[in-house]
């Protein structure tokens, strides 16, 4: 995981400060204004959609929902490890580290075998990939305590998704969903989540370093070197998001 290691010998007082300032900086991180960078990317990708007929958009957005559905509530990933109880949050981000680790190495394992395969299998990899987000998100969950089987949790889970692949114009609104989590009344059922956002920004996410994927003899590198960063990524937004939900309740 890239964000940084605590100090050695801290009590659990001391360490909650210490999470404490890392979500800071990582809330400065996330709600940072898009950069130029930033803008010229956004701006090429919505060029890109506009040629896009919407039935293909549409298309799109079906297949995306309902994959991400099933992800959500199939039992071969939402497993619904029983929750950790009475355990610090030294001991959840301990064991939060080691999960991500190990859903990296097998993200990064499993970019490599597609990326030497060529376009067909660099495409299969799309939805191995995001089954592997999913399970690890799941992980997380059940170590900081959280129920997988409760809607809530879920819901929880997909916008931790939505905020680690969108970009900086979209995420500020995504984090700001998710702050005072346990105290908002939220929906029962997906209705009325916004799955063409979801959706585009993830594709937009992703879509060039994907691309390079596809390109042979550097397929397998590349293919390694960006699934490993994109659980790292998404390791560290689920951390701190619920680093976040354990520092309310101690208000």
């Amino acid at each position: 995981m890239s964000a940084a290691t605590p100090p050695v010998g801290l009590d659990e007082a001391a360490y909650e400060a210490w999470a404490r300032g890392e979500v800071d900086h990582w809330r400065h991180r996330v709600l940072k204004p898009p950069g130029g960078l930033d803008r010229a990317a956004h701006a090429l990708q919505t060029r890109i959609n506009r040629i896009i007929p919407e039935k293909v958009h549409a298309v799109v957005t079906t297949v995306m929902e309902r994959m991400t559905r099933a992800i959500l509530v199939g039992a071969d990933v939402a497993t619904f490890t029983t929750p950790l109880q009475e355990a610090p949050l030294s001991e959840r981000d301990r064991r939060a580290r080691a999960a991500i680790l190990g859903y990296r190495a097998t993200a990064a394992a499993e970019g490599g075998v597609t990326g030497a395969g060529g376009f067909w299998m660099s495409a299969a990899d799309f939805p191995a990939l995001i089954v592997i987000k999913f399970k690890l998100l799941f992980e997380l969950a059940a170590i900081y305590g959280h129920p997988g089987e409760a809607f809530a949790e879920r819901l929880f889970i997909l916008k931790l998704f939505e905020l680690a692949f969108s970009g900086a114009d979209h995420r500020a609104a995504v984090f700001h969903s998710l702050e005072s989590w346990d105290a908002q009344h939220h929906p029962q059922d997906f209705e009325a989540f916004d799955w063409r956002t979801f959706q585009q920004e993830y594709r937009d996410y992703i879509d060039l370093p994907k691309m390079a994927q596809m390109v042979p003899l550097i397929g397998a590198p590349v293919g390694a070197v960006v699934n490993w960063s994109l659980l790292d990524r998404l390791g560290e937004t689920a951390v701190n998001a619920y680093r976040l939900r354990w520092l309310e309740t101690r208000r």
